[in-house]
This record gives C-alpha cells, structure tokens and sequence, in this order.
C-alpha cells in the first residue's frame, strides 16, 4: 500500500532514541522528508545518518520542548525548511515513585515533559498546517492511560491529560482539513526497556533468553492476547498509516496497539 507520503515534511518529538527513532524511520521508508528531534544539540545526528543510510530523507533539529525557549528553537529549525506537514508528539517520558514518593515537583515536572511539550509545538506548528488546509498531529500516549496502576500517578494522569487534550485539539481543528490522533501503545520492547526486564530477569532467576525472559515478564504483568511484547516498529507502522492521506477519515482517536490488553468494546 502507497501512503502518499512523499512530499510530506514530518517532525517527530524526541526521536534521537527508543520508540521515537522507529517512527521516524517508519515515516521515511514511506517517502516523507523527516526531522529527527533531541534535546540537545547532535543528539539526532546517528538517526539521521541511519535514515539516510537506508536511502531515506532526514535532518535534525533539537531544543528543550519542556521550556517556550527550547520549543521555539526546536520549532524554528523545523520550519526553515518549510511547514511542517505532520506533527508526532512522541517525547515524553515516565517516572517511578508512588503516592507516597510522588510530590508536587514530580507531578509538575511529568506535566511539564508528557502535556505542556505537546501543546508547546502544537501551537507552534498548527498554523501552517492551516495554511496548507492539510495536516496532522499524532500524540502518543500509554494504554495505561486506559488502565492505569497505582503506581506511577503522576505518570499515567499526565498522559490522561494527553488523551483529551486529543479530542479538544480536533474539534478545535474541525474542517481544517488537520486531523489528530492518540495512539496508546502498551510496553514496548525498547533498548531501555529490555536491558531492564534483563536485569530483572537476573535478579529473579527468569534465565537469559529473551523468549523466556518475555514469557516471563508478560505473566508478572497479566500478559496480553499476542502474547509478546510490542515492538517499536509495530507502533511505527501504525503512526505512518494516520500520518497518510489515506487516514483521513479517522480523527478525535484514541487507538490503542496493545495486543488486546484492554478488554472493552469502545
């Protein structure tokens, strides 16, 4: 299937690692002309290089989303090159602590990096999307948002926060031609995720194949119906599909990729 993305200029949140890097990979094999976020300066630099590798389009840009400041240089370079047709909200990040660690600080700072960085481009980039009469703003938030545990709190209310903000946003953005979107993806098997499940798997004799590590974790947890875990080129795919012509019917979504772990019809 064409996506009909080439000609598309897309910018990807914290994309220099992990799941963000997949999305933006995924976005260029299907011809869009990608900017790579960090924070810091050269920190999108070895994704770059291996989009390009690939035969991919690709350039960097960085800045602090979670300041104006940062958000604004980030925004700036992105927009030299022309407006910015697709928009990924992937940066943000969880944190430990339950009720009883979390403080104020906390619960600011996980607003701060997973609802005001989001909003932050959103209103930056938004305007030439209005221009064009086309685009999109994909979020990415947590199935746990869905099903949130006791611990991480301030985690899963930030990215509560994201799902509805979603939904204002769309309807804000109806007729524009501009549709957004959340996808919630369940675990995902990121370097950073795996290397903990590893050590974890040390710490509780689980062995040191990944089959059985995953096997592992999945029943600790309650499992899903794959019965794996997702990988981020699975949460890739998925964005690649709503960031495309062909998606334009689906708007004001919250779509979930986790193997079935939410059990209910709507």
């Amino acid at each position: 299937m064409d996506l009909a993305l080439r000609g598309k200029r897309a910018l990807v949140t914290g994309s220099s690692r992990g799941t963000g890097a997949a999305i933006a990979a995924a976005l260029a094999r299907e011809g869009a002309s990608v900017l790579v976020h960090g924070l810091e300066d050269g920190a999108a630099g070895p994704v770059v290089a291996g989009i390009r590798a690939e035969g991919g389009d690709a350039a960097g840009c960085w800045g602090d989303i979670t300041t104006d400041s940062g958000a604004d240089a980030a925004a700036d370079q992105a927009l030299a090159g022309g407006p910015v047709d697709i928009l990924v909200n992937n940066y943000g990040t969880a944190a430990r602590g339950g009720w009883a660690e979390a403080g104020t600080a906390d619960w600011i700072a996980m607003y701060e990096v997973n609802v005001l960085s989001a909003a932050r481009m959103i209103r930056l980039l938004t305007p030439a999307m209005r221009g064009k009469g086309w685009g999109r703003v994909i979020q990415l938030g947590t199935v746990g948002a869905s099903r949130p545990a006791a611990r991480m709190p301030h985690y899963y209310a930030s990215k509560g926060a994201l799902a509805t903000m979603t939904v204002s946003l769309a309807k804000e953005l109806a007729g524009t031609g501009i549709t957004v979107n959340l996808v919630s993806p369940a675990l995902i098997r990121t370097a950073e995720v795996e290397a903990n499940l590893r050590a974890r798997a040390e710490r509780k004799g689980w062995g040191t194949e990944w089959a059985a590590i995953e096997a592992a974790a999945l029943s600790e947890s309650g499992g899903n119906l794959v019965g794996r875990i997702c990988r981020p080129e699975e949460v890739g795919d998925l964005v690649a599909y709503l960031a495309s012509p062909r998606a334009d019917f689906i708007t004001g979504m919250n779509i979930r990729i986790d193997g079935g772990v939410v059990d209910q019809v709507t």
